[in-house]
């Protein structure tokens, strides 16, 4: 049935699609579970006719994925989103799944269909290719081609994550693709490599105490950005690498900085500096932390207060606990006094501040199996 929304897509972007679904297990998208769509809702058959002169044979040579917004705002982060990439001209287009109330969730467009460019980076001005699309890889579109609220016009683009992504027709699509490798794939692999080599200098300072570093590193950045817009100098930067005790060579610093200024206008986002220079957990983690402030955050405000916080983790299953070592309310007690070293306000947590909590706490954990069940457990997803 998702065909239906490709083909009502492209006849009538405006057109908004009513869905029906059944409660179920509000699990995010990875590439390790069923995608959203199938598991979550049924597309109802639309009655929009298609006035284009495109072939549904055209039509169908697309390719779906899933995707989530990068940002520390919690509304923003969390909201869900699933697009097309179309071959045949090159376009691509974005919706949002709303939920309202229980059993009843509205698709509306996030993105227009058209043709979109990169917006920073190698191929900053470059349209979107088949190549592009893979788990893990980062969008980057100006505000003003997307329905954003009020927080993200602010900002003169955003980035958009992919988190899921349809392999068995990415990889049909590419057979029949002549895209050819470019010099910018291999400046791209060069870039990697830079920051690989200072995430491995960095990542045995980080192993023992990921948490602390990264919730104080997060609230850090925070109080050095008196503009509020998330962008710091590299003078920042530098020092709060030797606040925290993870300098780099100035060689590797001055590489990686060259990689992130891309505008040239000697400021980073400091989201994306500790992406590159510390790395982050993979989406199959994430998908499980989102999922966790969004049981937490059911109002949407994209802050939690600390009581709630309080009332909803649960101890019992912790190895502390089972062995005797500790009581449930020490268990809880020492949690809450982490997590409150990355907040800037003393009563409530924001996604960002959860999502440092967890960035750390991932580092410190190598298998992804134990690193999610140290989230289901406490808070029961």
């Amino acid at each position: 049935m998702i065909d239906h929304l490709c083909r009502a897509v492209i006849s009538d972007p405006e057109q908004n699609l009513a869905i029906e679904r059944k409660e179920s297990d509000h699990i995010l998208p990875d590439s390790k579970m069923t995608p959203l769509r199938f598991r979550k809702r049924t597309l109802h058959e639309t009655k929009i006719r298609t006035h284009s002169t495109l072939t549904e044979n055209v039509l169908s040579h697309k390719l779906q994925f899933d995707g989530r917004i990068i940002s520390r705002n919690g509304r923003d982060a969390c909201r869900e989103l699933i697009g097309f990439f179309f071959t045949h001209d090159q376009s691509l287009t974005i919706y949002e799944y709303r939920q309202f109330g229980k059993n009843r969730t509205i698709v509306l467009p996030f993105i227009q269909k058209s043709i979109y460019s990169h917006q920073c980076g190698r191929r900053k001005g470059k349209q979107y290719r088949l190549g592009d699309f893979y788990v893990g890889a980062t969008l980057t579109f100006l505000s003003s081609d997307a329905s954003l609220p009020e927080s993200m016009k602010e900002n003169t683009f955003f980035k958009l994550r992919i988190t899921y992504i349809d392999q068995i027709a990415l990889d049909s699509l590419k057979t029949a693709s002549m895209e050819q490798e470019d010099d910018i794939i291999i400046q791209e692999t060069n870039d990697r490599l830079v920051f690989k080599a200072i995430q491995d200098v960095l990542k045995e300072k980080l192993h023992k105490r990921g948490v602390r570093i990264l919730t104080g590193l997060g609230k850090y950045f925070q109080q050095l950005d008196k503009e509020e817009n998330g962008l710091l100098d590299k003078a920042d930067f530098k020092q709060a690498l030797k606040v925290f005790h993870l300098e780099v060579s100035e060689k590797d610093f001055e590489s990686a900085w060259l990689i992130l200024d891309d505008n040239g206008n000697g400021k980073v986002d400091y989201g994306e500096f500790k992406r590159g220079i510390i790395g982050e957990m993979n989406e199959y983690r994430k998908s499980y932390v989102r999922k966790a402030f969004m049981k937490l955050d059911f109002n949407k405000t994209g802050s939690v207060p600390i009581i709630n916080i309080r009332k909803c983790y649960c101890a019992k299953k912790h190895s502390q606990v089972i062995s005797g070592h500790s009581t449930e309310e020490e268990i809880i007690s020492s949690f809450l006094e982490t997590l409150k070293v990355a907040c800037s306000k003393s009563d409530e947590v924001s996604y960002g501040e959860f999502e440092d909590y967890y960035e750390g706490l991932s580092i410190e954990i190598i298998d992804d199996e134990d690193f999610v069940t140290t989230l289901r457990t406490p808070w029961g997803i």
